[in-house]
């Protein structure tokens, strides 16, 4: 399919592969955008398409206001790149807050399209059906939220110590903080697709519990990895996840992986 107006700023680096046989949509965690994902499509077989999502609010949609409601913004993907996911097979993958998204979109496309995708990865991200025990986050005053970013360890300390870059930044993290902070679980079949849960070995947020709850979440096959790292192991080591989400996905969806 040729790259559609009504859903290129959503799909910034999008390049359909001829011989592709799943689309793998990618969801960012928050503050991220879809450059976190741009160097994967250099880790992936031909079988399988890139399709890193680019949410409103940064890099290339900057101006665009940032959602603080999940669902909202699920509904609003599931519309928008409603052509790409009737067109093919796809799969998730999203991190933390990706992770989330990603969950509730699967759910959507199944309520209301009837359509899931072939497969779920799920990321440094606890179970939806566990309490959020969080404070709310979004609402810190500024040096404390800023202590809880820092903490995090996902943005670059040269970042936090420039104001320009922090002024632009911080209403995007509160937002997308927002998301997380507000969502409340509703109880609801578990989706058809298989789940791979990943986390990291340093990660003191999420714990192997945490993880393995998501095994609630499926009637297929639930696997549970774990990666090198702290909670953004993904940008140190995005090789040796690629290579054990495309172990999942072609033991399970396509089937011929060596």
């Amino acid at each position: 399919m040729k790259k559609d107006a009504s859903y290129s700023a959503w799909l910034p680096y999008y390049r359909p592969k001829t011989q592709a046989h799943v689309k793998l949509f990618c969801f960012p965690y928050a503050g991220g955008g879809a450059s976190i994902y741009r160097s994967w499509s250099s880790f992936l077989p031909p079988e399988v398409e890139l399709c890193s999502v680019q949410l409103t609010g940064r890099e290339n949609r900057l101006l665009d206001k940032p959602a603080t409601n999940i669902y909202q913004l699920v509904e609003e993907l599931a519309v928008v790149l409603n052509p790409l996911f009737m067109e093919s097979r796809f799969a998730f993958f999203g991190h933390s807050m990706g992770a989330l998204i990603s969950f509730e979109l699967a759910r959507y496309l199944r309520r209301v399209y009837r359509r899931e995708p072939v497969y779920l990865f799920v990321s440094a991200r606890k179970a939806p059906q566990l309490p959020n025990e969080e404070p709310l986050r979004h609402l810190l005053p500024e040096a404390e939220f800023l202590e809880e970013v820092r903490r995090l360890n996902g943005t670059p300390e040269a970042v936090l110590q420039n104001p320009e870059l922090l002024n632009l930044l911080l209403p995007l993290l509160r937002a997308d903080f927002a998301v997380c902070d507000a969502y409340i679980y509703q109880d609801d079949e578990p989706l058809s697709c298989p789940i791979t849960a990943f986390g990291g070995l340093q990660d003191h947020d999420i714990s192997k519990e945490d993880l393995s709850a998501w095994k609630r979440q499926t009637e297929g096959a639930f696997t549970q990895r774990f990666i090198p790292g702290n909670h953004f192991f993904l940008n140190d080591h995005p090789q040796l996840l690629m290579q054990a989400m495309m172990q999942d996905l072609f033991k399970h969806v396509i089937v011929k992986y060596p």
